[in-house]
């Protein structure tokens, strides 16, 4: 008989909350984010720096 550890079990929360970050460290983020926005990676890398990591945030400083 197989058991299934709690791990195993997908949940849409996970993705959730993935959603409603940007991770500025990653280029393919940053890519997205900046080709989304109009502005250059960077400028979306200074935004992470300066107000955290939640989309909503960044994506009110960069002026969306």
């Amino acid at each position: 008989m197989k058991r299934h550890s709690v791990a195993t079990k997908k949940t849409a929360r996970g993705r959730k909350q993935d959603r409603a970050r940007v991770a500025g460290g990653q280029k393919h983020e940053a890519r997205y984010e900046a080709k989304k926005t109009g502005r250059s990676a960077s400028a979306v890398k200074k935004a992470v720096k300066k107000v955290g990591n939640s989309r909503k945030r960044v994506e009110k400083r960069l002026g969306r």
